[in-house]
């Protein structure tokens, strides 16, 4: 039966008609840390609208999730929210096991989607802060796909996606903690292919400016999308349709496709600007 629902984020919304195709998703389980707000949110609804049973996952967000999840059942999907701190090694361990069994499922989709973003630099690094970033984008996605390889059975393949950044190709000293164990989860992300491979791609995205940030302001927003090369930035659309693309594309892995409306490769800096060579 066709679905026609639309689902909301914090900023942004988009709507989805489609039928539940089982030829595309059938018998496919799908994890998405963090999956309750923002990007998160809509990645679930987009796989959800095509098919595919989500777990959303979320810690301090189960109002948010739950009432997600319900949205995508009454439109005639599948899906639940779990709560867990990733922070936890042992509760990251346990995720993709309490996932399959609220789906009744494998877990053949991991969206390593969870993230925090807390301003700090050199000269002021406190081990809290250092601490949290790596535990939640380094160790936790690690731990969450060993625990999707081991939980798999033979002659079931997966795919693992992680949510990373665009600065990882254009790294920059703010944000330090952040943009370290971004770049650090870059390395596992090519690291894990080779070691999960061949039954389990592992590919990732780098989001450029998407939606805005807790400290910024519309306007600074759209100032900083002014100046990515192509003016514009990914839609939350965009985000559910290319982890699609890589699961139909079963050749790739070890990759990065970053949506950041070309902010990578930014290249007007005041090394170049207004200077004669």
């Amino acid at each position: 039966m066709a679905q026609n629902w639309t689902a909301q984020t914090d900023k942004d919304s988009f709507t989805v008609n489609s039928k539940f195709p089982a030829a595309f998703s059938a018998h496919v389980g799908v994890l998405v840390t963090g999956g309750a707000k923002r990007i998160g949110k809509a990645i679930v609804g987009d796989l959800a609208a095509h098919g595919f049973a989500v777990a959303i996952h979320c810690n301090g967000s189960m109002t948010e999730g739950e009432a997600l999840a319900e949205k995508i059942r009454t439109a005639g999907g599948q899906a639940v929210a779990i709560q867990a701190d990733l922070c936890d090694p042992d509760a990251a361990r346990a995720l993709v096991k309490e996932a399959q069994s609220a789906l009744g499922l494998p877990i053949r989709l991991l969206v390593n989607n969870a993230s925090v973003f807390v301003e700090d630099h050199v000269g002021g690094l406190e081990d809290n802060i250092w601490d949290r970033h790596f535990a939640l984008h380094l160790k936790a996605p690690v731990l969450l796909a060993e625990s999707m390889a081991a939980a798999l059975s033979e002659g079931e393949d997966g795919l693992v996606v992680n949510m990373i950044d665009q600065r990882v190709w254009k790294p920059n000293p703010l944000f330090f903690s952040y943009t370290l164990s971004k770049a650090a989860l870059w390395n596992a992300t090519r690291t894990l292919a080779q070691a999960l491979a061949p039954r389990i791609r592992v590919n990732a995205i780098g989001p450029g400016p998407t939606l805005p940030s807790e400290r910024q302001e519309e306007r600074d927003f759209q100032r900083q999308v002014g100046a990515i090369p192509l003016r514009k930035g990914p839609t939350l659309s965009d985000f559910g349709l290319t982890i699609r693309y890589l699961w139909e594309m079963k050749s790739v892995t070890g990759q990065m496709i970053a949506l950041d409306g070309g902010q990578h490769l930014a290249w007007e800096t005041p090394d170049i600007l207004g200077i004669s060579e």
